[in-house]
């Protein structure tokens, strides 16, 4: 088996220096749709409000930029940690929960510690679990816990892990949404670390079983914390202490994604459709808690 579980978890945690400046943060947020125009801002490209995600003099920094920062470091480690030997083809990103220490800074320089708390056996599936705390000579920044579902490698009598699926509230949702993916999105986006082919390479998708490109799982990601935090938290950014999903289904680019939002005392839970696919499931057991 390709996974070495014991050899992986047993690792030392390794060490990687990031740093990222204002460019870095304003083509994360243009590869999440930044300037684009949405119902709720049809002028988004010169909304005040929106040119805190793209203009150097005014701007902010999403949370879910600290799956990117220094180059989308933290799943990239995953693959490369001891113990591990996956094909890429084989590869989904299962879920990803970003818990937020402090707001995130415009430029900065840290360090980021990974280890593999545990690999699961899902049966037809592994899910290597990677751990990322980052901290600057100020403490820490931000942990990501980021789950990593290869197909093939399960089977081997390990623990399943616990079960993180949440039942949606019982009534109707208080907002709706909906965001437009460009057909173009997942060739901007990957420019942010994540070179996957898979979001590229029309041959490599055919390959990891999909007739054409899907969408960076971690793009929807951040369109949704933007659509939530545009929405319901006033657009300010340092409201979120923490934000969790899980990877439920694919987004083609030139889809259309329909947010769900529900509030809750201290969160919001979120539920993300593809209409053009009579709703099928994007992402679930999705919560951010905020202050």
């Amino acid at each position: 088996m390709p996974i070495d579980v014991a050899k992986a978890t047993s690792a030392e945690p390794r060490t990687t220096e990031l740093a990222w400046d204002h460019k870095d943060v304003q083509l994360y947020h243009l590869g999440i749709g930044a300037g684009a125009a949405t119902p709720e801002k049809p002028q988004a490209a010169t909304d005040p409000d929106e040119l805190r995600y793209t203009l150097e003099s005014a701007l902010h920094v999403l949370p879910s930029f600290a799956t990117v920062a220094g180059g989308g470091m933290a799943l990239a480690g995953g693959l490369s940690a001891p113990g591990i030997d996956v094909d890429l083809a084989a590869v989904l990103h299962g879920g990803q929960t970003v818990t937020v220490h402090r707001p995130l800074p415009v430029r900065g320089r840290a360090t980021q510690t990974s280890s593999v708390p545990a690999v699961y056996d899902k049966g037809k599936a592994a899910v290597i679990v990677l751990r990322s705390e980052i901290a600057d000579d100020d403490g820490p920044l931000w942990t990501c816990d980021t789950q990593i579902f290869v197909r093939g490698e399960g089977g081997f009598g390990g623990d399943r892990g616990p079960s993180s699926r949440l039942e949606l509230p019982d009534r109707a949702p208080d907002l709706t949404t909906e965001r437009q993916i460009r057909a173009d999105q997942a060739l901007l986006y990957r420019l942010s670390g994540d070179w996957n082919p898979l979001h590229a390479d029309p041959e490599f998708a055919k390959l990891a079983g999909f007739d054409r490109p899907i969408l960076h799982g971690l793009c929807t990601y951040g369109v949704t914390l933007k659509a939530v935090v545009d929405t319901l938290l006033d657009g300010d950014v340092s409201r979120v202490r923490s934000y969790r999903t899980r990877f439920a289904g694919v987004v083609f680019p030139g889809e259309t994604l329909r947010i769900r939002l529900w509030r809750e005392p201290g969160r919001i839970q979120a539920s993300v459709t593809a209409p053009e696919r009579d709703d099928a499931a994007v992402l679930a057991d999705t919560v951010v808690e905020h202050g």
